[in-house]
């Protein structure tokens, strides 16, 4: 698996996602209350870009009559068809036997430890001689 490095912090707040495509694949980070999710930006029902849709909550209910509201912000719905699905782990609410969208581990690091240094910049030596430019590589 491959690292990448997607952006400071500071630059997703929490109730913000950002889209971006790494190695063709559309992805989707989202920020929920200070924890990072990814999710493939393709609903698995019809290709449609998922994670454009509205973040919503789940609808549950123990008895006839009473709705109780859960993971408020937790699930994107599909633009296209209405599918939900669970920011955390993917799964559909649809038909959660069949179908998920693939989810990605998402990690928070020190800058670090994403970029190493100590960093030595490259020089060149250049030296004038009759009126010539002479590189030494």
């Amino acid at each position: 698996m491959v690292r990448h490095v997607i952006a400071p912090v500071d630059e997703l707040p929490p109730g913000t996602r950002k889209f971006l495509d790494i190695d063709g694949r559309p992805i989707a980070i989202f920020n929920i209350k200070g924890e990072f999710f990814g999710l493939l930006n393709r609903c698995p029902h019809q290709g449609a870009a998922l994670c454009e849709g509205p973040l919503i909550g789940l609808a549950q209910s123990s008895d006839p009559g009473e709705i109780e509201y859960t993971k408020l912000g937790e699930i994107i719905r599909c633009p296209w068809h209405g599918w939900e699905f669970d920011i955390r782990t993917g799964q559909s609410y649809c038909d959660p036997k069949r179908f998920r969208v693939r989810a990605y581990p998402v990690n928070v690091e020190p800058g670090t430890a994403v970029v190493k240094g100590p960093y030595v910049a490259e020089t060149i030596a250049v030296s004038v001689e009759s009126d010539y430019v002479v590189v030494d590589l």
